[in-house]
């Protein structure tokens, strides 16, 4: 099984080089022009992540939990920066699979109230399953119901727009590292933060092979900042991408 500790590790040196280094780290927008957000699209106008560019550069897992993409530095424009507001989440395509969703975050966004039931919404690749020893939670089931917009940055509850299904590793350990970061800003400072989160679904798959995240504070240039790929794996386990369909590694 693969250990946790030096994953972490990793991640807080990363999160420690690109919050407190105080450096202006301007986003750079990537080769295309439109942002393929649904009917809650930036109207032809924002940048695209490099999962909707360029899904063919994300490479296939290789026993990293996740990859720095682009130097670390988002995709966004200068458009974005400017006039993005709100939450934003695609359509559901043909094979009812979720796409891109982002927002301006702010404080005022977060969750007050208890969190609603979610168990309704099944995700495409939603193949659910026991592994005793192999996954951390009680009980042991395999996949989350993973938001893309963490319910703790906007509230966000029963929204199937927002739901993938991820696996407990991906969703409460590695994801939850980098949602944290943003959440602690937030907090800390009250200000703004541009973030965006793109799941990868090859070809006609209907389990994401993992989410592309992206965030950028925006009143101080970029002190936030960050742009990871982490896979949705869970060691020990073998996941079938096209399906969902999942079984112990022999």
């Amino acid at each position: 099984m693969k250990k946790t500790v030096p994953v972490i590790a990793a991640i807080f040196l990363v999160s420690v080089l690109y919050i407190l280094s105080g450096q202006e780290n301007r986003p750079v927008s990537p080769a295309g022009s439109a942002s393929t957000a649904g009917s809650s699209s930036t109207a032809g106008s924002g940048s695209l992540s490099i999962v909707e560019s360029d899904p063919g550069s994300i490479p296939d897992y290789s026993g990293e939990d996740y990859i720095v993409l682009n130097n670390g530095l988002p995709c966004f424009d200068q458009w974005d920066l400017e006039n993005i507001t709100g939450e934003h989440y695609s359509d559901l395509d043909g094979l009812g699979r979720c796409g891109c969703a982002y927002a301006l975050l702010d404080r005022s966004m977060m969750p007050t109230q208890k969190r609603e039931d979610i168990g309704h919404i099944k995700p495409s690749g939603w193949k659910q399953r026991k592994y005793e020893g192999l996954v951390d939670a009680d009980p042991p089931f395999l996949y989350n119901r993973s938001h893309l917009i963490a319910r703790a940055l906007a509230g966000e509850e029963a929204n199937e727009k927002n739901l993938i299904t991820g696996t407990r590793y991906m969703n409460a350990t590695t994801m939850l590292y980098w949602e944290e970061m943003v959440m602690r800003y937030i907090e800390d400072t009250n200000n703004h933060v541009l973030y965006r989160i793109t799941p990868y679904f090859k070809d006609d798959e209907l389990l994401a092979r993992g989410v592309e995240m992206e965030a950028y504070s925006v009143e101080d240039d970029g002190r936030l900042c960050y742009h990871v790929f982490v896979y949705n794996i869970q060691p020990g386990i073998r996941l079938d991408y096209r399906t969902g369909y999942n079984e112990r590694e022999r």
